[in-house]
């Protein structure tokens, strides 16, 4: 049924056996487990998410992808972050840590991003609650067998994705101030 939902899936998974961390990463050893650790130190400092960025420092560290894939990546990270209003390097990476207290924060059931948009609409929620949010730089190789799963469907999802988060954050604030509108007057009335 998509990637969000097994991602969704073994975070509820993990959360009913009382598991206090879980870790997104890819069975196709483009993740390094020996990065694990380096994400384990940032959430023993503090973090409830920690994400493996690519893209770091000014260095791209992706090995085996070709040009156009690259800058793909490189140019929806930066489009992502600007419109949503976050300073990190790479929002669709799949390599992060999670804390209970992260996963419970979220409403999983409202996720409904499939692919990359998953990782961006975690990481906005996860930064609007307040919680602590941190890159680390790894190293991504490109699969040794298989294929990707980038459609042309999951590069407009993630296009649209950060509009239709700031739409709703744009409504749920006119919501509150209408709230607070009829708060006021009711309360003028007394």
């Amino acid at each position: 049924m998509g990637l969000g939902t097994a991602y969704i899936a073994g975070f509820k998974w993990g959360l009913e056996r009382g598991y206090e961390r879980l870790i997104e990463m890819d069975s196709d050893l483009s993740h390094n487990a020996l990065d694990l650790p380096r994400f384990m130190d940032e959430m023993e400092k503090g973090a409830d998410l920690v994400i493996g960025s690519r893209y770091m420092h000014g260095k791209i560290n992706v090995v085996g992808w070709d040009f156009k894939r690259l800058l793909l990546s490189r140019s929806g990270n930066l489009y992502a972050s600007k419109l949503l209003g976050l300073r990190f390097t790479d929002l669709t990476s799949g390599f992060r840590a999670f804390s209970r207290k992260a996963l419970e924060a979220v409403n999983l059931d409202a996720i409904a991003s499939e692919g990359y948009s998953f990782q961006i609409e975690m990481a906005y929620h996860l930064s609007r609650a307040g919680l602590a949010v941190r890159e680390i730089p790894v190293i991504f190789h490109e699969r040794f067998g298989g294929h990707s799963k980038m459609s042309k469907k999951i590069v407009r999802e993630a296009a649209v994705l950060p509009w239709k988060l700031r739409l709703r954050e744009f409504i749920n604030i006119i919501r509150r101030l209408f709230h607070l509108k009829e708060v006021l007057y009711a309360g003028s009335r007394e």
